[in-house]
């Protein structure tokens, strides 16, 4: 018996359409306190990726061709 594949891909679908619901239902709203922690570590994180390019694009300046 074969297995057509139209099923195999509705049923693919199926599950993860499943799956994104049960990841909705256990997901919540942060608190604020959760929310502030998150922002903080997320513009450290900027700043910090924002200092390297910058000491690299200085280091390419003073360095000779």
């Amino acid at each position: 018996m074969e297995i057509s594949k139209p099923d195999i891909k509705i049923n693919f679908h199926e599950e993860l359409f499943r799956k994104y619901i049960r990841v909705l239902k256990l997901a919540r709203t942060p608190t604020r306190e959760e929310f502030t922690k998150i922002a903080v570590v997320a513009a450290a994180g900027v700043l910090l990726v924002g200092l390297i390019g910058f000491v690299i694009y200085e280091l390419f300046l003073i360095l000779p061709h």
